[in-house]
């Protein structure tokens, strides 16, 4: 069969340089010490730049709350001191702050919890990215035009008068002579003013012009589809030169598993596949393809960085019908489902079938969901007697979802603990204890992988839930994974997402 043609990648530079693609606040659920915490992070989109937080608490024990910014490359000693997160009135558990941050690349936001329990500190993932150059708007250009030849003039009227009436008494008269030399100055002060002019005004250009080069851009990759024997392959290659040239940290293993490729059919969204590539090379990362049909897919690649820096690559491509094809995965937690007849403008269901007979619902799929608002996305796993499913953990969480926008502008991986990858804040952890080596990252990093602690023990039986903050209003397609009886199950579902109402 003919090798397959790479389509063009999905475009747009600043979705798809940070961990997900066009969703970029980071929201975390897990604990501070003994206390349940929520926290959500609205990066500034500039560096320098203000980072807003909110840190939700339940418990009426909290008394303060601190926030502190720490680059991957400094300790909390070489951090700024934290910030105390001032209560939001009327709010109650709800703390504010906003954290300054100078430069590009990636943090961790300690978020220290006090009160009469004792105290605790959750570790948040963060990346600070320039992703957009602001503009002025044309109003305020012209304002300020306006204002600066107002001072132009000025200036050149203040020489004026300087130069013929600065010595004369009161009364007098400025002879020839002053006047001959006011007509040289001013002119001599218009030159050196525009002089001056220019030269701020080439140091602003170069100063953005340096800034634009600063933007963050994707890393390279692409993905490619081939059949190697009678075995589909779906392949992801690193082909930015900066990872060729060691400028940037290596890969370590998120949930055990070096990348997290994800295969969706546009625009049916109707066949979906969450793929763990085996490393080939230093840049090549090869999967078997499950047997999805034939068509466009994009593909996302989830990968994380020894410096905690989390992204997400995008790609498309397309794939023709391997019906026969042998397809055997090459990963035990490989998962996909083939299109079951739900349509992307189709009545929305709450509940999904599995394909082992149980079935999995939506429980709160009633409650309205709004763009930019905190939402908690819960399912439950019963089978077909309506008891509730034993679940066993999915790479170290009780599951799995992926959720994109039906036009392909939003994509995330979510987990039960949020947006953040927990490799990247192992990451941090680790780097906390003064060992900085990558191999001790990656170490630490693999050990989460077998770890079952982020599946929590107390949640009710058959339970997952996401916490997420959808950034736009619009459909979405929304895919659950879980695991029982050493199965991958995957449930759909779809959802409307409202544009949030202003108080």
């Amino acid at each position: 069969m003919k090798r397959l043609v790479r389509a063009v990648g999905i475009a747009v530079i600043a979705a798809v340089v940070s961990a997900h693609v066009g969703s970029p606040d980071t929201y975390f659920k897990g604990n501070a010490g003994p206390y349940d915490v929520n926290v959500f992070i609205r990066p500034p989109g500039v560096v320098p730049g203000l980072a807003d937080i909110s840190v939700q608490t339940n418990s009426a024990a909290v008394r303060r709350v601190t926030v502190q910014p720490v680059f991957w490359q400094t300790s909390t000693a070489g951090a700024p001191r934290p910030d105390v997160a001032e209560p939001v009135k009327g709010e109650a558990g709800l703390y504010s702050a906003q954290l300054w941050l100078m430069r590009s690349g990636s943090y961790s936001v300690y978020v220290t919890v006090e009160g009469t329990a004792g105290s605790g500190t959750a570790v948040v993932p963060l990346n600070s990215l320039a992703t957009r150059r602001f503009t002025m708007e044309r109003a305020t250009g012209g304002l300020l035009a306006g204002l600066g030849l107002f001072l132009f003039f000025g200036l050149l009227s203040i020489v004026a008068a300087a130069t013929r009436d600065a010595s004369l008494e009161p009364g007098a008269q400025p002879d020839p002579r002053r006047k001959w030399r006011t007509r040289l100055v001013t002119p001599a002060a218009a030159v050196l003013l525009v002089i001056g002019i220019t030269g701020g005004k080439n140091w602003w250009d170069r100063e953005d012009e340096s800034y634009r080069r600063r933007l963050a851009r994707p890393l390279t990759a692409e993905a490619s589809a081939r059949v190697q024997g009678s075995r589909p392959v779906l392949r992801f290659t690193l082909t930015d030169s900066s990872w060729f040239a060691g400028r940037t940290t290596p890969l370590i293993p998120d949930h055990g598993k070096m990348v997290h490729l994800f295969v969706v059919r546009s625009p049916a969204l109707d066949a979906f596949a969450h793929l763990h590539p085996i490393r080939v090379d230093s840049a090549n990362f090869e999967a078997t393809l499950p047997p999805l049909p034939a068509g466009t897919y994009r593909v996302y690649a989830d990968l994380v960085h020894a410096s905690g820096f989390s992204r997400t690559n995008a790609d498309t491509i397309e794939i023709p019908d391997m019906s026969l094809t042998a397809s055997v995965s090459s990963d035990a937690d490989d998962g996909w489902l083939r299109p079951d007849g739900v349509a992307v403008n189709g009545v929305l269901r709450t509940e999904s079938s599995l394909r082992d007979g149980s079935v999995m619902r939506w429980e709160n799929a009633l409650i309205p969901l709004q763009a930019g608002k905190p939402s908690s996305l819960l399912f439950t796993v019963r089978m077909a007697d309506s008891s509730a499913a034993e679940l066993q953990p999915y790479m170290s969480m009780r599951g799995h979802a992926a959720v994109t926008r039906a036009d392909g502008s939003v994509f995330v991986h979510l987990h039960p603990m949020g947006t953040i990858s927990m490799a990247s804040q192992r990451s941090f952890v680790q780097r906390a204890t003064g060992d900085t080596s990558v191999a001790s990252i990656v170490a630490a990093a693999s050990r989460d992988s077998e770890d079952s602690a982020h599946a929590p023990h107390d949640a009710e039986p058959g339970t997952v839930s996401f916490p997420y903050i959808f950034p736009e209003p619009g459909r979405y397609r929304i895919w659950v994974q879980v695991k029982r009886d050493g199965q991958i199950l995957t449930g759909v579902f779809d959802a409307d997402v409202a544009e949030r109402e202003l108080n």
